[in-house]
């Protein structure tokens, strides 16, 4: 082994039992899950901060039928700190095909259960994550019922998390504006705390406009973030979304974070950690006939500092970050700020 090498593991491996660093993820959909499962390796104090706005699917029918906060991004977010051989795992993903429960997740339906004999859906979330038993903990940004809304660019309002790329998509439009409704959402409190504590936050990745930028508009998390002195990074998409980032660069997708903040500087991290590696022939084809594609770097912002690799795994002939080497990646980038 080079000295290098030798030299990286051992800082890791310093991180994991002498700093043991608090670590804070923001996000949603499927994208939130996946850094946690690389994340989840690295220190035992984690907290994931999951958006609450998903109207679609079983989440939807749910929140509809029940009233309840949409469960889904919250089971993927518990699943991927459970323990990997948990006989649990399974189960909580099982999707029904037939009958009155046809497409529900079953883990879906434990939240809703949960919920119906806790406090709060708060409540529900902790103790559905004590029965995986998992690594870190994971919250609801909010308990507030939210509606995203989007302004599109050619001066139309759309109501929906599901709604609004389908919109965009139908009218050939661009988003310019997301906002939630009613206009005050309050925050979890333990979030906020989990926020002001931590030693690295992390934003993304995951849906630009639906599934990172909501977290944001939620009272007193930019606030929060901003006041946060640790180390902060963005984690860019590696595919462009339909309907959300048609012809997006990196650097759209920061300048579109960045104009929906209120802070007067608006640099809310410090690393961007972006993809720099291709895409296999076949794969690029196969998103190319869903109008996706890489999202390339684009203009080098001066202001942020860079952390770039190779992210892109594919599985099930679907593109997804490497957990491992992206969770690697950024507590190396936080060891040399030291």
């Amino acid at each position: 082994m080079e000295m290098k090498e030798y030299i990286r593991e051992f800082t890791l491996k310093d991180i994991v039992t002498v700093r043991n660093p608090k670590v804070v993820a923001l996000g949603g959909g499927t994208g939130l899950s996946v850094i946690l499962r690389g994340l989840k390796k690295y220190t035992n104090r984690l907290t994931a901060i999951v958006t609450v706005g998903d109207d679609g699917g079983s989440s939807g029918m749910l929140r509809q039928d029940l009233g309840i906060l949409p469960p889904g991004d919250i089971r993927n977010c518990i699943l991927a700190l459970a323990d990997d051989e948990n006989v649990m795992q399974s189960l909580f993903n099982y999707r029904f095909t037939e009958g009155g429960l046809e497409g529900h997740n079953f883990g879906n339906l434990f939240l809703a259960a949960m919920n119906g004999i806790s406090n709060d859906f708060y409540d529900a979330v902790r103790r559905t994550s004590d029965v995986l038993q998992i690594k870190g903990r994971v919250l609801p940004v909010t308990l507030d019922d939210m509606t995203l809304n989007a302004s599109l660019d050619n001066g139309e309002t759309v109501a929906g998390e599901s709604q609004i790329p389908k919109a965009a998509c139908e009218k050939h439009c661009r988003i310019e504006k997301i906002f939630l409704k009613p206009d005050k959402i309050e925050p979890l409190e333990e979030t906020l705390e989990a926020i002001k504590m931590a030693d690295i936050v992390i934003i993304g990745p995951g849906s630009l406009y639906t599934s990172v930028i909501p977290n944001l508009l939620v009272d007193g998390i930019e606030s929060a973030i901003k006041e946060n002195r640790g180390r902060k990074f963005y984690v860019g998409n590696i595919m462009t979304q339909p309907g959300e980032t048609d012809g997006y660069t990196q650097c759209d997708h920061v300048r579109a974070i960045e104009a929906h903040l209120k802070i007067k500087e608006r640099r809310l991290f410090q690393y961007c950690v972006f993809n720099s590696g291709n895409l296999p022939d076949y794969v690029a084809r196969q998103y190319q006939k869903y109008n996706s594609e890489k999202v390339e770097i684009g203009e080098m912002l001066p202001e942020y500092q860079y952390v770039t690799d190779d992210f892109i795994i594919v599985e099930n002939g679907r593109i997804r970050h490497d957990a491992d080497l992206l969770a690697r990646r950024i507590f190396e980038a936080y060891v040399n700020s030291k």
